[in-house]
């Protein structure tokens, strides 16, 4: 059976996969498919640890779920511009990883401004990626990627039209390592209850479907499916 393409996570912040997807991330390793993160800052802004703090954190992280990481230096924590350069430094990456699936965080502007920022310079660059004329982007072959799915970080950063796609994540072991990839993150959990907040958006979604735990990703395109088979199962509970 051939291996399911990489998924390629994308975060402004040192911990804004993990909290924001963690758990499917924990839940598509374990399956078999290789996951790279790509954070877009050290974190230099946040009240608690610093940059060398929150870089191990994150790499620490990151192991726990089973992904590698890499970071990718644009304008800083809380600086994050829309720069067309910076698009094409997320293409490049994208070219060169070749994933099927891209997770960014949502768009919704109700957010630390990075966070939307980065995922409008994401939707540009899986466009940009697959363009062959580009110039910037010569030095590694066009790709184009299955699909983008955003990722929120609150309920207040959820999109407000559109219907979620709900994954699972019931299964044994990986809300365990969900939690323990947030629980790295320590520095930032001084002030705020990160995780309980997390778990808990996870466990309401998860009773509402029926199941124990559930994570939400938004597509950016209509999915595309040949059969109604993998639509049979609603979440629909009370």
């Amino acid at each position: 059976m051939k291996p399911p393409e990489p998924l390629l996570a994308f975060g402004a912040h040192p911990d804004d996969i993990e909290f924001g997807a963690g758990g499917i991330i924990a839940q598509e390793t374990r399956a078999g498919r290789r996951v790279n993160f790509v954070v877009c800052s050290r974190g230099e802004a946040g009240t608690n640890g610093t940059p060398a703090i929150r870089t191990r954190e994150a790499k620490a992280a990151a192991k726990i779920l089973g992904a590698t990481v890499e970071f990718l230096e644009l304008d800083g924590d809380a600086h994050l511009e829309m720069k067309a350069t910076h698009a094409f430094a997320l293409a490049a990456i994208i070219r060169r990883v070749k994933p099927g699936i891209v997770l960014a965080p949502t768009v919704e502007p109700n957010q630390h401004p990075d966070h939307w920022r980065l995922g409008t310079l994401v939707r540009d660059a899986t466009r940009l990626a697959r363009y062959g004329g580009l110039k910037e982007l010569r030095k590694l072959p066009p790709h184009a990627i299955g699909q983008l799915f955003f990722y929120a970080l609150s309920p207040g950063s959820e999109p407000a039209g559109g219907q979620p796609i709900l994954l699972d994540i019931s299964a044994p072991g990986v809300v365990t390592a969900w939690t323990a990839a947030m629980s790295a993150h320590a520095s930032q959990l001084q002030t705020r209850h990160y995780v309980e907040l997390q778990l808990a958006c996870a466990r309401v979604r998860g009773l509402d479907a029926g199941v124990t735990h559930v994570q939400a990703l938004w597509p950016n395109d209509p999915l595309v499916f040949d059969s109604l088979t993998p639509l049979e199962r609603g979440a629909r509970r009370f």
